[in-house]
């Protein structure tokens, strides 16, 4: 249902939650395993799309809940991931590209250490653990109370450490987090012959807005602001080198296509295995699963590689959360979810007390009624790819429509009701409908970046 501009600005402004008591464990407080992937787009994943061979995967969203509409704070991972662990903008913490350096801020012992996530749960009698990639330095300086960061490629230091972690898990009367955060699909894509074999890259279909150059456009821009730069690592399985930037014919992308979903197969048989030893070890009924990743990937859609833009294909990812007993399953929720959500849902959940930053919304009433209200809008950055506060990209969408500022100040507006691979931006020549919410994108976004301080 449309929502009145009146309605979607006051979503915009709402005041920071109250400061309330912290809360220590009680009995009905669950467990939480966050799984978060490292640079897996939407449609990568079985249930978006018939080529993904995920069986694991499909069968545990389908045990929960589907989040069909899940974008992340910013398309770039240290940025991304800074969001994930403080719920802010990445112009709010500093992290706005790959340096973590203004992260420091939120470590052990600094002044905005007891805003980061791990702070709060543990205070809220909660064990805290990372595994895998943390891409801001040792988790045991932001929070956590125990974990490591693994530079396997495939993961097999990550699943085992988190393994062991969830047998400990069984035996201890805390709650526990487990930050879950294996490298895979990120490249070197080097998938074991079993899981290629499951693909035939002859058969692989590209995407309608596949091309093999993109176009000249602000919104394809990938470097600094102005520039016409792309980007693409230059590795794909086997360690065999392919062009690190377009263009790339079809060959080469199906090529590179057919390692990234065999990655992702790998990465399903690891994570249906360690879903069921926690259902084994009787935790399940009491576990919160949520997984989504970092940010999305191009796979030459629209001529890119990578992420950093604002198109669907880098700013959108799978989620799904399972929670036995609580979440029904089979359901699919076209709300439109932020990936900062995460945070002050694990915080409410546990009855922790909520920062007073916080401005995004916890998805428990989602949980409860997957057809509640959630927030009107969501917004995405990536604004310091050159390395300077404010340069980038900008996104604003609610219900189907979507506007994106680029790094020269241009405008794109989308209706992705009749244009889902975005091919085709509406400007001055829309229909009067489509120019009364593209003003109404424009207003919000302008109140947004406000909020965040961008320049």
């Amino acid at each position: 249902m449309m929502k009145s501009l009146s309605f979607l600005l006051l979503g915009l402004t709402m005041l920071p939650a109250a400061e309330t008591p912290s809360i220590r464990h009680a009995q009905n407080t669950p467990n939480f395993l966050i799984i978060f992937t490292d640079d897996q787009c939407y449609r990568s994943i079985g249930y978006n799309n018939e080529q993904v061979n995920t069986p694991n995967l499909d069968r545990l969203a389908g045990e929960g809940m589907v989040i069909e509409n899940c974008y992340v704070a910013s398309p770039i991972c240290a940025a991304s991931r800074a969001s994930m662990m403080t719920g802010l903008y990445p112009q709010q913490h500093g992290v706005i590209a790959l340096n973590n350096e203004p992260f420091d801020a939120f470590r052990k012992g600094n002044y905005k250490a007891s805003q980061a996530l791990a702070h709060r749960l543990s205070e809220a009698g909660y064990h805290t653990a990372l595994y895998g990639k943390s891409h801001l330095g040792d988790p045991k300086t932001y929070g956590f109370a125990e974990g490591r960061e693994s530079r396997d490629p495939r993961d097999f230091d990550t699943f085992a450490d988190a393994a062991k972690f969830i047998e400990k898990a069984s035996k201890m009367e805390k709650p526990f987090l487990l930050w879950l955060a294996p490298r895979q699909p990120h490249v070197p894509l080097i998938p074991e012959q079993k899981w290629l074999d499951l693909y035939d890259e002859q058969t692989i279909k590209l995407d309608l807005n596949f091309r093999e150059y993109p176009l000249k456009e602000s919104i394809n821009n990938q470097g600094k602001a102005g520039e016409h730069f792309y980007r693409d690592s230059k590795y794909t399985y086997n360690w065999r080198k392919l062009p690190a930037g377009p263009p790339r014919n079809q060959e080469v992308m199906k090529q590179f296509i057919k390692a990234y979903y065999a990655t992702i197969s790998h990465l399903d048989f690891q994570v249906g295995e360690l879903v069921s030893k926690l259902d084994d070890l009787g935790l399940g009924e009491n576990t919160l699963i949520i997984y989504l990743s970092d940010n999305g990937y191009h796979l030459g859609n629209h001529g890119l590689g990578n992420k950093i833009t604002m198109h669907e294909e880098s700013v959108r990812v799978p989620m799904w959360m399972r929670w036995k007993g609580t979440i029904k399953p089979g359901l699919i929720s076209k709300a439109l979810v932020s990936s900062l959500d995460v945070y002050p849902t694990l915080i409410d959940l546990a009855e922790a007390e909520m920062p007073g930053h916080v401005r995004n919304k916890s998805l428990k009433p989602l949980i409860l009624d997957p057809d509640s209200e959630h927030m009107p809008a969501v917004y995405s950055e990536c604004t310091g790819v050159g390395g300077k506060k404010g340069e980038g990209h900008r996104m604003a969408r609610y219900n189907d429509w979507k506007l994106v500022l680029t790094d020269q100040d241009e405008l794109k507006f989308f209706d992705l009701r009749k244009d889902a691979h975005e091919l085709r931006g509406i400007n001055s020549s829309g229909t009067e409908e489509e120019m009364l919410h593209q003003a109404t994108l424009k207003n919000m976004l302008r109140r947004w970046m406000d909020s965040i301080g961008d320049r």
